[in-house]
């Protein structure tokens, strides 16, 4: 999601039903908290850069403060959804595909990504924030199920591999916007993960691909 907070108003004017106009309010105040924080929004702004009558977006967020949580509510969804899938999807997820799922959400969409670290890092409740739940509901099922070592301290572990991977698309991007460029350092940074993990965190011999990982991590060396 590379467009900039101005080019998204190219959906000005043109009919909406309700929730599509909420989304379009949601998508472009994210935005704009990753670029100002959320000190830079106002309902008046937004609705003016997401070509939202300024009436209907008061109908929907009535002041700044809701606007704010609410958006930061959105993009957690949106990181919990592109990550782990609807609520309905069981906890289970391969770690190897939660980190690539993770990593690739974060370069993608590194906006989306800074905002829901800004939240986490404010929030005096980190603990209900969605992703943050789901996350380590995953990583304790790895824990439960016998695949993960049992003495593992899950939140320092959340918080080394969440804000790594929010911060890597910021240096990634900081050396080129070339997306050949941008593909093999998501891929460093992947197998850099899977490494950490499985001679770190993880038990290898409870994973039946491991001997595909074993080679897969040969590829860095």
């Amino acid at each position: 999601m590379t467009e900039s907070v101005s080019e998204h108003s190219s959906a000005n004017k043109r009919r909406r039903n309700p929730e599509q106009t909420r989304e379009s309010i949601l998508l472009v105040a994210g935005k704009l908290m990753a670029k100002d924080g959320p000190e830079g929004l106002s309902v008046s702004k937004v609705a003016q850069l997401a070509g939202v009558n300024r009436g209907t977006a008061y109908h929907h967020f009535k002041t700044r403060e809701q606007l704010v949580q609410e958006t930061m509510s959105w993009v957690s969804g949106k990181l919990t959804k592109g990550i782990f899938g609807s609520p309905e999807d069981p906890i289970k997820l391969d770690p190897h595909e939660a980190t690539e799922k993770l990593a690739r959400f974060a370069m993608e969409y590194p906006d989306f990504a800074r905002v829901w670290l800004f939240e986490i890092m404010t929030s005096k409740e980190p603990g209900k924030d969605p992703f943050w739940s789901r996350f380590l509901k995953n990583l304790e099922y790895y824990i439960g199920a016998g695949l993960a070592k049992p003495d593992i301290d899950r939140e320092v572990y959340a918080v080394i591999m969440l804000v790594g991977t929010v911060m890597w698309p910021v240096w990634a991007r900081a050396k080129t916007s070339d997306k050949k460029e941008l593909e093999q350092l998501t891929q460093r940074f992947i197998k850099e993960v899977m490494r950490l993990s499985l001679h770190g965190s993880l038990i290898p011999e409870k994973f039946s691909n491991l001997d595909e990982a074993s080679e897969y991590l040969k590829e860095v060396k």
